[in-house]
């Protein structure tokens, strides 16, 4: 049977950005528990909390996993995928290879082109947000003079993407289909950046 730190992990690995309540109800302990545990997982390390705005009143606090949390879930298809992307690598030309991350991206967008229907930029962002939460992905996004920041704070490609940096086109091809504009990335964690950061220009887009 799995302790409650061990399910307090699994509950931030499926709902990253949980509030305590959320927490404490999906393992069935009281929040004043769920605090100790997350106190003790922030200390080692293992999870991290920020302010999130949420309606009307005060920001709630959210946890969610840090790199060396995620890093305490090892599974075996990391290996195979990355076995699998070094054979392809060495049997197809690199544009290839690129042009193939780029069309899977294409279709995994292209299945949500109804929920944006009719929208502007700043919806789009929100309904891109929990589209790629869905995927594992943490967005979030600000407005920045005439231009939108969007920071990934986790990436569910990271691991991989250390030893083979083609699949950054997955997030950046979901991001821009998702808008329907393009995308410029500004910083990479990949290059020693904290997260990677996307910029939007702020016009219109076609519906």
């Amino acid at each position: 049977m799995k302790s409650t730190r061990d399910r307090i992990l699994q509950t931030l690995l499926r709902h990253p950005r949980s509030t305590v309540i959320e927490i404490a109800e999906a393992v069935s302990i009281n929040p004043i528990s769920v605090r100790h545990h997350l106190s003790n997982l922030q200390v080692e390390a293992l999870a991290t909390a920020e302010e999130e705005r949420h309606g009307v009143g005060r920001p709630r606090l959210v946890y969610f996993l840090t790199e060396s949390g995620l890093e305490k879930f090892p599974t075996r298809y990391l290996r195979l995928t990355s076995r699998i992307l070094t054979q392809m690598k060495d049997k197809l030309p690199q544009p290839m290879v690129s042009e193939m991350f780029r069309e899977v991206a294409t279709a995994m967008a292209d299945e949500h082109t109804a929920e944006f229907k009719g929208l502007n930029v700043e919806e789009r962002l929100d309904v891109m947000k929990d589209l790629l939460a869905e995927e594992g992905f943490v967005i979030e996004w600000e407005k920045l003079g005439t231009e939108y920041h969007i920071h990934e704070i986790t990436c569910p490609y990271l691991q991989v993407g250390q030893d083979h940096p083609e699949v950054c086109t997955v997030d950046q091809t979901l991001i821009s289909r998702m808008l329907a504009v393009p995308v410029n990335k500004i910083q990479c964690i990949l290059s020693g950046a904290s997260h990677c950061t996307y910029v939007v220009k702020n016009i219109a887009v076609e519906n």
